[in-house]
């Protein structure tokens, strides 16, 4: 008896990974919430000094100098941690949109990136703002990503 068991489950097995594969699609940031806090401009111009001064170099990548030009400092710095479905999508997203705009926006883009083991899908938004669900599947786009052509096909299969 216990082989005829056995040899079910390894029958099925193949099946059951078929089964396990997961459909992700661009959530909609109506339902996004701020989960960070935004820094106060105190705390961004201290940082610009302190933080620039330290570690200008890691910014050198950059064609514009982030650590000798304030404002592109601010832009990329003055951003707090927003999040969908308990946490399942994450963003950084700037403090200067208000809530409003970030609810409205609609997906541009899905892509797929891979680093390592970590898969990240990532959906692009108007306003520069994505958000993206991070996960050890194996994730590809269904179709071409081009959320706006096609709404519908917005989406990302994970097995």
């Amino acid at each position: 008896m216990k082989l005829r068991h056995m040899a079910f489950a390894l029958f099925a097995l193949p099946f059951s990974a078929a089964v396990l594969a997961e459909e992700v699609a661009c959530p909609d940031l109506a339902k996004a919430v701020q989960v960070g806090t935004c820094p106060s401009e105190e705390e961004l111009q201290f940082t610009f000094g302190g933080y620039c001064s330290d570690n200008a170099r890691m910014y050198e990548w950059q064609e514009e100098q982030v650590c000798t030009n304030y404002p592109l400092y601010r832009k990329l710095k003055n951003v707090a941690l927003w999040e969908v479905k308990g946490g399942d999508f994450q963003g950084y997203v700037s403090c200067d949109l208000p809530r409003e705009q970030v609810a409205a926006a609609k997906p541009l883009k899905i892509a797929v990136a891979i680093k390592g083991k970590l898969t990240r899908v990532v959906c692009s938004y108007s306003d520069g703002v994505s958000f993206a669900y991070r996960t050890k599947a194996k994730c590809k786009v269904e179709g071409s990503g081009d959320c706006a052509a096609n709404p519908a096909g917005c989406k990302a299969s994970c097995e």
